[in-house]
């Protein structure tokens, strides 16, 4: 009796499981439809002011000394920026002059604000990088240990970990499209703020967008969701349901709407578009919370459609593979879709510190792979130089700083590091693609019969 109680509640557990699964039926065929959300930030969010701040750091001190060694982090909250970490470099720069700038850059000038370039205190706390470390960085596991000549084997990972990059066929860029649609509104919400569109908006902001996926392609526009600070009043304005009816108002129009301009899938009637659901966004940026460098890793990726190893990328200089690795892995991944191998490619690659070649790599297609994963992960490893210093090399990550006029790393820490169509990216470029073809032919010819 017992046990055909159990069986009828598992069986009624299951029905139920299944009736709430949102699969219909369309041309005689099982469709699975699902929701999936990412968000983004705007520079003035205080975890991406930290991130600004970290890496304009970074562009001055490559931009004097290529070779400079940083892990700089940042910390805002009310009145006060902290910069911490460890620095050895041949650079003279003045931090807070540097820290100042930025803030002021992004939007933070009005001391009502609780945080403001002239008048909150910057204070310096930074050590060297630790002798430990650099000597494995200096000369690598193989340079040292294995006699290796190698040019690329001198210059070992600065530390462990894992990273990953990702590509997919959603939009022109290769990017899921959730998390490109939040970055435009971010983006677009700068825009407005910045040219006194909407002069009332102030520097601190975030956006969400749930897109409609049916087997496993996007085909609608759920949710839009924008916060974004205020002014207490808009001119004649005070009363706060209509401070945040014309807020909405004007926020479809200049913002939503121009976004979605040159986009097949747009907003429709059944389309949710919230904004600053708390009811008012008066008080914001570090005197509404506090601020940390590398808090915003979903953001900086792949807005959560991908896996994530955890390491942050600002304020660290190239010889940190949680940064110049992840960019070699976006690399090959979008190469690989621009290429029609794949229509969704993850790549992973893990290192050990002081030892310049790879630990592991992995490259997952998800079942849209046009060859073997395991045949297009040795072609991947004959084309592609995946140690810290080929990466460096290849994409110039040294020298970029002082050849874009003292800043490059700090326009990639807000809006995003992957699909930025604004930047000209190294790892965004496709230049590997009839390489990836051309070893590959013999493997397409054989599908395309």
């Amino acid at each position: 009796m017992v046990l055909r109680l159990y069986l009828k509640k598992q069986s009624t557990v299951a029905n139920v499981a299944l009736a709430k699964t949102p699969i219909t039926r369309r041309n005689n065929s099982l469709s699975r439809r699902y929701l999936f959300t990412s968000e983004s930030v705007t520079e003035g969010h205080p975890d991406k002011i930290c991130d600004q701040i970290s890496d304009t750091i970074l562009d001055a001190l490559l931009t004097e000394d290529p070779k400079s060694r940083v892990a700089a982090e940042v910390v805002v909250n009310t009145g006060l920026m902290l910069l911490t970490g460890e620095i050895t470099t041949k650079a003279q720069v003045n931090y807070i002059e540097l820290a100042r700038k930025k803030i002021a850059d992004i939007g933070y000038i009005h001391a009502d604000n609780g945080f403001s370039a002239n008048s909150c205190s910057v204070l310096v706390a930074l050590d060297t990088q630790s002798p430990d470390i650099a000597q494995g960085v200096n000369t690598a596991h193989e340079s040292r240990e294995q006699s290796s000549e190698e040019e690329l084997d001198a210059i070992g990972a600065g530390d462990q970990g894992l990273m990953f990059g990702f590509a997919c066929n959603e939009t022109p860029e290769l990017m899921p499209l959730p998390i490109s649609l939040a970055h435009r509104i971010c983006r677009q919400l700068a825009v407005v703020r910045k040219t006194g569109q909407l002069p009332y908006l102030r520097p601190d902001g975030k956006s969400q967008v749930t897109v409609t996926y049916e087997d496993g392609k996007p085909v609608g526009i759920d949710t839009i969701l924008i916060s974004t600070q205020h002014t207490e009043a808009i001119g004649d304005i005070t009363e706060t349901a209509a401070v945040q009816a014309k807020i909405k108002a004007d926020l479809w129009a200049t913002v939503v709407e121009p976004v979605f301009a040159d986009i097949a899938i747009k907003p429709d009637a059944e389309t949710r578009f919230l904004v600053n659901p708390t009811g008012k966004f008066v008080i914001g940026g570090p005197q509404g919370d506090s601020g940390l460098t590398g808090r915003k890793i979903i953001v900086d990726t792949y807005g959560g459609y991908s896996r994530h190893g955890g390491g942050a990328f600002s304020g660290k200089d190239p010889t940190k593979v949680d940064r110049s690795a992840a960019y070699a892995c976006r690399y090959v991944a979008k190469n690989i879709v621009a290429a029609g191998l794949a229509e969704k490619c993850e790549v992973q690659l893990s290192y050990a510190i002081g030892v310049a070649r790879p630990v592991s790599m992995m490259i997952e297609t998800f079942g849209t792979g046009k060859v073997d994963d395991d045949r297009l992960l040795e072609v991947v490893k004959q084309l592609f130089e995946l140690r810290p210093a080929g990466i460096i090399q290849a994409f110039n990550l040294q020298n970029l700083p002082a050849e874009r006029g003292g800043r490059f790393y700090q326009d990639v820490a807000a809006y995003g590091h992957f699909g930025r169509t604004d930047l000209e990216l190294p790892w965004e470029q496709t230049d590997k693609v009839e390489l990836l073809k051309s070893a590959l032919s013999e493997q397409l010819s054989a599908v395309a019969r």
